[in-house]
């Protein structure tokens, strides 16, 4: 959840969508939208129905495959995942976040509809779609609550979905739901209690408990990036001051580099500080250091809180590897007391993680409903 999200969510009213598909017929003036404003009743055609089933592929065991969305305020990535969790194909797109929540709304149905009408034509056996988003998600509702990226309010997204794939779907938070991919198929696997932490823009977090995620019962659960480590520090868009974002996220390690630096051309993001401080320069070593070390300050009181038995580094600064995981490791012995330290892991699915958690998650509601094996 960005910063902006938790505020905004407030003064967010309910509100379903009407959704106007290519080929129908727009909604009149004043009709809500995916923005919010009011309630109505949207009608949507199922993109297949009638559809032939297909045979299952030779390979994909009980139940078929799934079709997993991760939707990101840049690009829209799907996969087709198989039941042992192995990724027959992918495609993505470009979310449209600047045309509007109704654009990007039309273009997930549309890219999810293509992927699934390329599945069919080469013959394969799809059951289920899971969708992972950005923002703050309300899984159990069904409904993406609020998203700053791309001005999602209280869509009721895995219904629309639903109705126009004729598909049931799933829904999930993409940070949740990259964190249930390591944790089943990647580096967490085979732990009871796993630590999900990407370090990408800001600092996210997912706890996984038996390999399902625990959103919490206001759907904030592990908001790690919000643990308010300097007291008096820089103020955080989320109303606080010295939240860990604002000295460890990537946004935050480039900004206080340029300020101590002086750089010109300022660096653009984090990866260039660690490559800098990788290579000695003086400021990129001490922001860096104090980065890791407010990590591992916060960790700690993740580990005392949760007691995981192994953490998963994600998202773009764990490419850093040992640079990164050393110094945290350090912090975090330094500091520990009667804790039981997790083992650090580097997480090893990467950019593919939230889309194959989604096909999971997919496959996880067909498994309820008495489908599949899970």
């Amino acid at each position: 959840m960005t910063d902006p999200e938790r505020s905004a969510h407030q003064q967010a009213g309910a509100a379903d969508t009407v959704l106007t598909l290519p080929g129908s017929t727009p909604p009149p003036p004043g009709t809500p939208t995916a923005s919010g404003g009011g309630r109505t009743t949207g009608t949507a055609v199922p993109a297949f129905a009638g559809a032939r089933p297909h045979d299952a592929h030779p390979h994909d065991g009980p139940g078929g495959l799934t079709l997993g969305l991760d939707i990101g305020g840049t690009l829209i990535k799907s996969a087709l995942v198989a039941p042992d969790g192995t990724v027959r194909s992918e495609s993505r797109c470009p979310t449209r976040s600047e045309d509007g929540p109704d654009a990007v709304l039309r273009t997930v149905l549309g890219h999810a509809a293509t992927a699934l009408a390329a599945a069919r034509a080469a013959g394969e056996d799809v059951r289920a779609v899971g969708i992972a988003s950005c923002g703050l998600v309300d899984e159990d509702a069904g409904t993406v609550v609020f998203s700053a990226s791309i001005q999602w309010r209280d869509l009721p997204l895995r219904r629309l979905a639903s109705e126009h794939l004729g598909l049931p779907v799933a829904l999930g938070h993409d940070v949740r739901s990259g964190g249930l991919a390591e944790a089943r198929l990647g580096a967490g696997r085979g732990h009871r209690v796993v630590l999900f932490v990407p370090v990408g823009t800001g600092v996210g977090g997912a706890l996984l408990l038996d390999g399902k995620p625990f959103p919490g019962s206001h759907w904030r659960s592990t908001e790690i990036g919000h643990v308010v480590t300097r007291p008096d520090g820089t103020p955080c868009p989320c109303g606080q001051r010295g939240c860990l974002d604002t000295i460890a996220g990537g946004v935050a390690v480039a900004r206080r580099y340029n300020e101590r630096s002086g750089a010109r051309p300022p660096v653009s993001g984090a990866e260039e500080v660690a490559r800098r401080a990788a290579a000695g320069d003086p400021a990129a070593v001490r922001v860096w250091a104090e980065a890791a070390d407010a990590m591992a300050q916060t960790l700690l009181t993740a580990i005392t809180l949760f007691d995981p038995a192994v953490l998963v580094l994600g998202g773009g600064l764990s490419q850093a590897g040992e640079q990164l995981r050393v110094p945290l490791r350090r912090g975090l012995e330094e500091r520990a007391a009667f804790q039981a330290l997790p083992d650090i892991v580097l997480a090893q699915l990467g950019e593919r993680a939230g889309r194959i958690g989604a096909g999971l998650l997919a496959r996880d509601l067909l498994a309820a409903a008495g489908g599949v094996r899970a």
